[in-house]
C-alpha cells in the first residue's frame, strides 16, 4: 500500500517527462541503442534510477519492440525504418518508488505522412482499452473489472488480448501483486480487490492475430508467433478514494500525431 505518495507521484512525473523527451529522438534511421542511451541519460539527469536494470540479467533502461515484437525487446543496433510500429517501454525509480509506462506508435517520414487506416485503427483500439480499464479503477472494484474492460474493448475491435503477459502492482517494487491480466481468466468476484493506496501498472498488450507468443534467440524479446503486429499501452495508476490517479500521463500530444 502507498500511504504517503508524493514521492510516488514525483516518480511518475519524472518518468512521463523522460518518456516525452525520448520520443523526440525516435525517427527513421535511429538505432535502438541510441534511443536507449538517450533515455538512460535523461533518467540519470532526473536524479533517478532505471527500474528495468533491477530485473535480474537485464542491463538496459528501456525495452523497445518493433512490429511483431510484444515486450522485452533489447535496444540493440537495429535501425528504425519508416512505417515501423515501435513499442517503447520505460521504468523509473525515484526515492525507492517505481513507475512504469509504455506506448506504441508508427514511425512517419516524408514518404509516409499518414498512418494506414488499418494501423491507425489497431492503435486506437489499444488506447481506448487503456482508458476504459482505468475507469474501472476504484476502491471496492476488482482486478477482474480491469481485465474485462481490456478484453471486451480489444476483442470488439477484432484483435486479441495476450494471455501469457500481464500488468502488475507497482510501488516499492517494480513488479508485485496484484497481477492484472488482459483478459478475464476467472469470475470477477474471485479476482483481487482494489483498495485505496494500491499502485497499479495497467498494461494493454494485444495482437493483430493470435495470442501465441515465442521468445527470440536473444533470450529476452517476445514476438507474436504468427508474425502479426503487436502493441502495448501502459500507465501507472494510484488507487485513491475518488477512483484512479494517473501518475504517468501521456503528455506528448503533437509529437506522435
Amino acid at each position: 500500500m502507498i500511504n504517503s505518495f508524493e514521492d510516488f507521484k514525483e516518480s511518475g512525473r519524472k518518468l512521463s517527462e523522460v518518456f516525452r523527451k525520448t520520443l523526440i529522438t525516435v525517427r527513421p534511421g535511429k538505432k535502438l541503442v541510441e534511443i536507449e542511451e538517450q533515455a538512460s541519460r535523461l533518467i540519470d539527469e532526473s536524479d533517478a534510477v532505471a527500474s528495468f536494470k533491477h530485473v535480474l540479467g537485464y542491463r538496459w533502461a528501456t525495452c523497445i519492440n518493433l512490429n511483431q515484437g510484444v515486450v522485452h525487446g533489447i535496444p540493440d543496433r537495429k535501425r528504425i525504418k519508416p512505417g515501423d510500429l515501435v513499442s517503447l517501454d520505460i521504468g523509473l525509480e525515484y526515492r525507492r518508488w517505481h513507475s512504469d509506462m509504455a506506448y506504441t506508435f508508427q514511425i512517419q517520414s516524408s514518404k509516409l505522412k499518414t498512418q494506414s487506416s488499418k494501423t491507425k485503427d489497431f492503435l486506437k483500439v489499444g488506447e481506448e482499452a487503456l482508458k476504459k480499464a482505468i475507469k474501472q479503477v476504484k476502491p471496492g472494484n476488482r482486478v477482474g473489472h480491469i481485465s474485462k474492460a481490456i478484453q471486451e474493448t480489444i476483442e470488439a475491435g477484432g484483435y486479441t488480448p495476450v494471455r501469457e503477459l500481464t500488468g502488475h502492482g507497482i510501488g516499492r517494487k517494480l513488479h508485485q501483486a496484484p497481477w492484472i491480466p488482459c483478459f478475464l481468466d476467472s469470475p470477477v468476484g474471485r479476482t483481487p480487490l482494489l483498495e485505496k493506496g494500491m499502485g497499479l501498472a495497467i498494461e494493454v498488450i494485444y495482437t493483430e492475430g493470435g495470442f501465441e507468443l515465442e521468445k527470440a534467440a536473444d533470450g529476452w524479446t517476445i514476438n507474436t508467433a504468427d508474425g502479426k503486429m503487436s502493441a502495448l499501452f501502459e500507465k501507472t495508476i494510484l488507487v485513491v478514494k475518488s477512483g484512479a490517479k494517473i501518475i504517468t500521463p501521456y503528455n506528448w500530444g503533437e509529437l506522435i500525431d
